[in-house]
């Protein structure tokens, strides 16, 4: 069928457009949700802690809908949907009008009290981060690596033509047992490098069969493949609550030591601005629900972390002069310090501006 240069121009900008759009909204979701509850952290702290809070805003810009509680706290809704703000009394950000009632100033409380403050709107990115892979584990599972079960056979490969089926679960190679996925695979791949022709000993039902299989070398792939992929396994809300844990522990590391890394010089940082975050965020959104969930819960972790750094204007740098100050049990004064973190931001505004350069040279030239 003849398509008219026209119409074929219409249809890129309208996906284009379209991938656009989708990156923009799922963008303002991910911002939305990771920065209201990193600020709710500090916010719901501060009050515990009986420091005063003169706003908290969802969104940034003029405000749009203003309404003061009892306390003469005020809650605002913004004209722009990203992110939001808590404005604690005592930190050099009242306004005209603004009275600080008298001990309840942020810069008055004792050093422990600033730094729960402080430390708790990454301590609930954290959170944040488990509970929504915890809801992901639980409500739609993940590849189980723990067994050899298959969950999926892969059209064309050895496994197909072998006669192997979803649900059989391989217990041997060549007569060595395996019980997790990667062993197994790690086997296969051993195996059959050394001769093609394997021997699998498989568990179907209660039955348990031999199967001769030929595994060449996949030159798509570079590797020998057998043509299986494991199957998903859900857990019960108690047990995905575990292993949510474990998991935010593990990407955690993994971040730190990557940083390691960085810094040491062993690799190159791949370092991601608004615009890298904004395409990376319509991927996921289209996806499917539970990808944009865990793809929500990577970058709250990732917040989390990143803003415990001791950098000046980040909340890690603001913790360690708080830790200064309770070991040398001397103040900074007020002025110093807010010159440090205002250098500080000037310095990460100028790296996020170098890095967005860069989304966008990506995003328009490399594709």
């Amino acid at each position: 069928m003849f398509n008219h240069p026209v119409l074929v121009y219409v249809q890129i900008f309208h996906k284009e457009t379209t991938n656009l759009l989708t990156g923009i909204i799922a963008f303002i979701i991910v911002i939305a949700v990771c920065v209201i509850v990193h600020e709710y952290g500090h916010y719901i702290t501060a009050r515990l802690l009986g420091v005063q809070v003169h706003e908290f805003a969802f969104g940034m810009g003029p405000a749009i809908l203003q309404h003061k509680a009892k306390n003469n706290m005020l809650w605002s809704w913004r004209v722009f949907p990203v992110g939001g703000f808590c404005r604690l009394a005592g930190m050099n950000e009242d306004k005209e009008g603004e009275t600080v009632i008298p001990g309840q100033g942020f810069n008055e409380q004792p050093a422990w009290k600033r730094f729960l403050i402080l430390l708790n709107g990454s301590a609930f990115n954290v959170l944040l981060a488990v509970v929504l892979m915890a809801l992901f584990l639980w409500g739609h599972g993940t590849l189980n690596m723990d067994s050899t079960q298959i969950g999926e056979i892969m059209p064309g490969f050895p496994a197909e033509q072998a006669g192997l089926r979803v649900g059989d679960e391989i217990l041997k190679v060549n007569g060595t047992a395996s019980a997790k996925w990667r062993e197994m695979s790690e086997l296969i791949r051993t195996e059959s490098t050394k001769n093609p022709s394997l021997t699998l000993t498989v568990k179907r039902g209660e039955d348990t069969l031999t199967l001769s299989v030929n595994v060449p070398n996949n030159e798509q792939y570079g590797r020998p493949m057998l043509g299986v992929s494991p199957s998903y396994v859900r857990f019960g809300f108690v047990q995905a609550c575990r292993r949510s844990l474990g998991y935010t522990y593990r990407m955690s590391l993994m971040m730190l030591q990557g940083l390691a890394e960085f810094v040491m010089g062993r690799q190159e940082a791949d370092v991601t601005g608004p615009v890298g975050i904004a395409s990376m965020s319509g991927r996921a959104m289209q996806s499917g629900f539970w990808g944009f969930l865990t793809f929500i819960s990577i970058i709250a972790l990732n917040l989390g972390i990143l803003n415990l750094f001791p950098i000046p204007a980040l909340d890690g740098g603001r913790l360690l002069f708080v830790l200064l100050e309770i070991i040398t049990r001397r103040k900074l004064p007020e002025k110093v310090e807010n010159w440090i973190h205002t250098a500080g931001f000037v310095v990460l505004i100028s790296l996020m501006i170098l890095v967005t350069c860069k989304d966008v040279y990506n995003l328009f030239f490399t594709h």
